[in-house]
């Protein structure tokens, strides 16, 4: 029999449209991903060269629990030059990318029936790793008009003496804005430890993204190579943690991680250390195709009420076309050969949007850009 939390796991839609996608690349039809959040640059050189010398050097053994230490000094560094807050190595997890950090931040809060508020819409998969582990996601819903910031009256009415902990984003996923400072301490005033998600920093193209570090110690962050240095197959993340968690933290990881692939330890290590220049250049070309694609959705009649300024997405509202984002993204694939995201994936606010990522090349946009403007054309004039 299989259990009812496993029952209970909603699909990620958005590898639902990427296997049709690929069921329609198979049978010869060319599909424009605009659907799937994972860089499109190989890695930097330095990581390419980590990894193979990793291998060369034998050093494809287990490591500590918490991490190779070097890399959690590294991390720990980064905090300080980057955002002037003090971090030990002690207080740092090495997983095998954000999603492990996610479970191990969450074994340590929940019981059974206890609560996480997270925005609606956000990353699809957190509400399923609060039910899994057979808490309860809270969802509080954020506003376009907003720029999809949390307003802390609404948190403040779905709190209650199970809420153990509130998730955050930013910069964003699947709306590409990021949190503000002001809205980060308003939310540490209500004495409940933050889950800060902070995988995009570092993709910001106006402002800049800030750690939840700055403001308070009562916090968890999530973060990782995958988006910023387009690691995302070396699968290499971490978690910062308050010292009094750490020890039951890393029971968690021996026993059901053990640790952090060997070698992608040691390609952090370079990625920390000599990646820059190359990760700037990626922010630069992704800041080229953020104002490309949506100066084109602004000449279609598409309304964005805020611009994201981070990550690699636009949210765009849909009402006008349809509210069933699930239907239309699909007709898009089929009718227009584009691959979007259905905003239902990040929840019930997000219905009425669609997600469009732009980690994809600028001669791919324009194409997809292009089809998408002759399938409205044909289809909603």
């Amino acid at each position: 029999m299989i259990t009812q939390k496993a029952r209970d796991i909603t699909p990620f839609i958005v590898m639902e449209v990427l296997e049709k996608a690929a069921e329609m690349e198979r049978k010869g039809i060319d599909v424009v991903h605009l659907e799937v959040g994972e860089p499109d640059f190989n890695v930097p050189a330095c990581v390419s060269k980590a990894v193979q010398t990793a291998f060369n050097e034998g050093r494809t053994h287990y490591t500590h629990s918490l991490g190779d230490p070097e890399l959690r000094e590294q991390i720990a560094q980064k905090y300080w030059q980057e955002y002037g807050v003090s971090v030990s190595p002690n207080q740092i997890i090495v997983t095998s990318g954000s999603s492990p950090a996610i479970l191990l931040t969450l074994g340590v809060l929940c019981e059974a029936g206890d609560e996480i508020i997270i925005s609606d819409p956000g990353y699809a998969c957190y509400s399923n790793f609060i039910k899994f582990i057979e808490a309860k996601p809270v969802r509080v819903p954020v506003f376009e008009e907003d720029g999809f910031q949390y307003r802390s009256s609404e948190i403040q009415k779905r709190i209650s003496a199970k809420t153990k902990g509130i998730m955050i984003n930013s910069p964003m996923n699947p709306t590409g804005n990021l949190l503000s400072p002001e809205v980060m301490k308003e939310l540490t005033y209500l004495n409940i430890p933050i889950i800060s998600d902070e995988i995009y920093h570092g993709l910001v193209y106006k402002g800049r993204a800030h750690s939840i570090l700055e403001v308070t110690d009562n916090a968890f962050v999530l973060s990782g190579f995958s988006k910023l240095y387009a690691m995302t197959g070396l699968r290499l993340g971490y978690v910062i943690a308050p010292k009094e968690y750490m020890r039951c933290m890393q029971k968690l990881q021996q026993n059901l991680f053990i640790c952090a692939s060997s070698t992608a330890q040691r390609a952090g290590i370079e990625a920390l250390k000599y990646a820059g220049i190359e990760v700037e250049q990626m922010r630069m070309t992704y800041d080229k195709r953020r104002a490309y694609l949506i100066q084109r959705l602004k000449k279609m009649g598409f309304l964005i009420k805020v611009e994201p300024t981070g990550a690699f997405y636009v949210f765009v509202n849909v009402k006008h076309l349809s509210n069933d984002s699930y239907k239309l993204a699909f007709d898009i694939l089929e009718k227009a050969h584009v691959g979007v995201t259905p905003g239902i994936d990040f929840g019930e606010n997000g219905e009425g949007f669609i997600r469009f990522s732009y980690a994809n090349s600028i001669e791919n946009i324009e194409e997809g850009m292009n089809r998408l403007e002759k399938y409205l054309a044909e289809y909603f004039s």
